[in-house]
């Protein structure tokens, strides 16, 4: 297996442009991986509501537990 450092050096043997798509595939890539990580996230939370696992809220009890909480000393 290449280490970090391994593949950095390779990259920057590249000439200027493919480095400059490898960046970009590289974002691309990133992107879509966080997104596909995001929308399961998602999709385990609706899992969890809809399974009774979470309590129904107001946006005011929300915004009131989470400044209560900032109140808190930390342990």
């Amino acid at each position: 297996m290449n280490t970090l450092d391994q593949v950095l050096e390779t990259a920057l043997q590249l000439p200027y442009e493919q480095q400059e798509m490898l960046i970009k595939i590289l974002q691309s890539r990133h992107y879509e991986s966080r997104r596909a990580e995001i929308a399961t996230d998602a999709q385990q939370s609706l899992a969890d509501f809809r399974a009774g696992k979470f309590q129904v809220q107001t946006a005011e009890d929300i915004i009131a537990t989470l400044e209560q909480s900032l109140d808190e000393p930390e342990l």
